[in-house]
């Protein structure tokens, strides 16, 4: 039995390289669950912006918004909170007439990249 009852250089050393292997593997496995949580609300926003651009469509004689401000001013609020920005700091992306959805309109984020028209692009003619 040690005299001093502490813990020598050699455990310490043990147990910080222990604590170290489980928080990288704790990394590596939640790691990539922010991108993928930043992508699932975009898709929801998404949704939320196609139901409010309907509601003002139907309450102006199917006429759509000429911009995504039009669902947050004038007599009725069709997006409380107001127009955000996506997960990513940019704002939405709404054209009307849609050059993809050529009788209504195209919604949609640039994703991770920033850059409208690559791969990553979140958008609203996909989810139909």
């Amino acid at each position: 039995m040690r005299a001093n009852g502490g813990f020598t250089l050699i455990e310490l050393i043990l147990v910080t390289v222990i604590l170290g292997i489980l928080a990288g593997m704790v990394t590596v496995n939640y790691g990539g669950r922010a991108e993928e949580a930043r992508i699932s609300r975009a898709q929801a926003d998404i949704v939320a912006y196609e139901n409010a651009i309907e509601l003002f469509a139907i309450d102006n004689n199917d006429r759509y918004p000429s911009n995504l401000n039009d669902l947050v001013s004038g007599e009725r609020v069709y997006l409380r909170g107001g127009v955000k920005r996506d997960p990513w700091g940019n704002d939405y992306v709404y054209q009307h007439p849609g050059r993809n959805n050529t009788h209504s309109y195209d919604l949609f984020s640039r994703g991770p990249d920033g850059v409208a028209g690559t791969s990553d692009d979140i958008t609203n003619w996909e989810n139909d």
